[in-house]
């Protein structure tokens, strides 16, 4: 028998300053049976980074052609392909060419470095890639906020985050390996 996902709720209310985005989102969150609260957590973070009235939890882990989260509009164009961890570069390749935009947000301490100088010589020629990275710390300490039912505030200015969760605030800078000329 199969397991099922867990499913979490959010309330997250995003203030961007840096895109001038100010909103709530009620958010429903599957967890894959073979997902983290880690990796949960920095797709509830790169949902806040990118937040907007149509941006979409993709179909998860088990779904190899649909990112982590996208961005469509109602004719099925897709502006934003967000993946979350070390995707393979085929997969990237393959998203540059269906959307608009390709945003990686890597999280796994060392292990980042490494993943970008395997593939960096081919996915530094995608002209609509741009992939941060977290600290190892800063990853963890977002999965040490994960609950079935959250109430999360962010607040994003200079390029510098803020996640809050009852008396805990966790500042966080994401480190840009790649963006676009």
């Amino acid at each position: 028998m199969a397991l099922k996902s867990t499913i979490f709720r959010a309330n997250l209310n995003v203030s961007d300053l840096d895109r001038g985005h100010f909103a709530e989102y009620p958010l429903t969150i599957a967890r894959h049976p073979s997902e983290t609260d880690e990796r949960m957590m920095v797709r509830v973070l790169a949902f806040a980074l990118h937040a907007d009235e149509h941006l979409q939890f993709g179909g998860g882990i088990s779904t190899d052609d649909e990112p982590a989260l996208w961005l469509r509009d109602y004719s099925g164009q897709i502006h934003q392909w967000i993946e979350v961890g070390l995707p393979d570069e085929r997969l990237l390749r393959r998203a540059a060419g269906r959307a608009d935009e390709v945003i990686v947000l890597a999280y796994g301490g060392r292990t980042v470095d490494i993943w970008w100088q395997k593939d960096q010589a081919t996915l530094s020629r995608l002209q609509n890639l741009r992939v941060l990275a977290l600290s190892s710390e800063d990853s963890k300490a977002l999965a040490a906020l994960a609950e079935r039912n959250m109430d999360l505030g962010c607040t994003i200015q200079d390029g510098l985050i803020w996640v809050s969760s009852g008396e805990t605030t966790l500042s966080i800078q994401p480190r840009v390996i790649h963006a676009p000329d």
